[in-house]
């Protein structure tokens, strides 16, 4: 766990000069263009740079450990700090459209588009191995913040790869009018991804369950696992960040001693564990009784 929180706190850190960086390639394009379509890029490179600072800081908050005030952990502050990086997601795709806007009725012939777009291409491709980076290392480490990150500069490499083609029709056809056009089609694509990560970080704030087939493996777990118990019911899941929560309700014989009563809920545990790494179990145990787990102990009585 310790070494996961390392590299993806590493990865946040340098994901903000990188950001600069790119910045700054898409800037120099559109100052050598005069392109809208590569000033609304650059526009939403420089809402990345915002997200990487946010990323950096929340993902270093987050991986404090538990105190008196937070027995749970931080760990739902990178889902805040994805909500916002959704957020300006979209405040980005609508500057795009506000600068796209005034041009479709003035739009104006492009100035040195080869170099602009072969400059923009190597910033997208920068973004293209920067954001698959972050996207599979926040998704291994469950690492929302990070994830959300690469979610973002990924809706960037589309508006990139968007803008390149179109400025390359612009330059083939002569209609000036399709720099703008595309600006806006590459932008109503990025608020629907700004979306997307917006609603997969409000589902951890509310404390959804774990995917499905997550949830049969910690299913399977507990079934083989639980010898000398009577069943095991009321079965909860909730994700925060990098941390898995799983509780549930063990019922075991009423004269089963608790010395028995727990081993059978540290193995549970342990298995558990095995199923989710990292996960954090809460088992409560409870007596069978004829009220809430049928008629055995009737039965039982009856018998003597």
């Amino acid at each position: 766990m310790a070494e996961g929180n390392a590299i993806v706190q590493r990865l946040a850190f340098w994901g903000i000069p990188l950001a600069f960086g790119v910045m700054g390639l898409k800037l120099v394009a559109w100052w050598l263009t005069g392109s809208v379509a590569l000033l609304s890029d650059g526009l939403e490179s420089t809402v990345n740079v915002i997200a990487a600072f946010i990323a950096y800081f929340v993902i270093r908050y987050a991986q404090k450990p538990a105190d008196d005030d937070h027995p749970y952990g931080h760990h739902k502050a990178e889902y805040l700090s994805a909500v916002l990086e959704g957020v300006l997601i979209v405040v980005a795709a609508l500057l795009i459209i506000r600068e796209a806007i005034p041009a479709l009725t003035n739009p104006e012939v492009l100035e040195a588009p080869a170099l602009g777009l072969g400059i923009n291409a190597v910033a997208g491709l920068i973004n293209l191995v920067w954001a698959w980076l972050l996207i599979r290392v926040g998704a291994t480490h469950r690492s929302p913040a990070l994830s959300a990150d690469g979610h973002h500069i990924m809706s960037d490499v589309v508006t990139s790869a968007g803008v390149l083609v179109g400025l390359v029709l612009v330059v083939l056809t002569g209609y000036a009018i399709l720099d703008p056009a595309l600006a806006i089609l590459v932008a109503l694509n990025i608020i629907y991804q700004g979306w997307k990560v917006i609603s997969h970080s409000v589902d951890g704030l509310m404390d959804k369950a774990v995917e499905p087939e997550e949830e049969k493996a910690i299913k399977a777990a507990i079934s083989a696992n639980s010898a000398g118990s009577l069943g095991v019911h009321y079965l909860r899941t909730r994700r925060a960040g990098a941390a898995t929560f799983v509780g549930f309700d063990l019922v075991v014989p009423a004269d089963m001693p608790v010395s028995a009563a727990h081993v059978i809920c540290d193995r549970l545990e342990a298995a558990v564990r095995l199923a989710q790494p990292g996960a954090r179990v809460t088992i409560h145990v409870e007596p069978e009784s004829e009220r809430a787990h049928g008629v055995r102990v009737k039965l039982k009585d009856l018998i003597r």
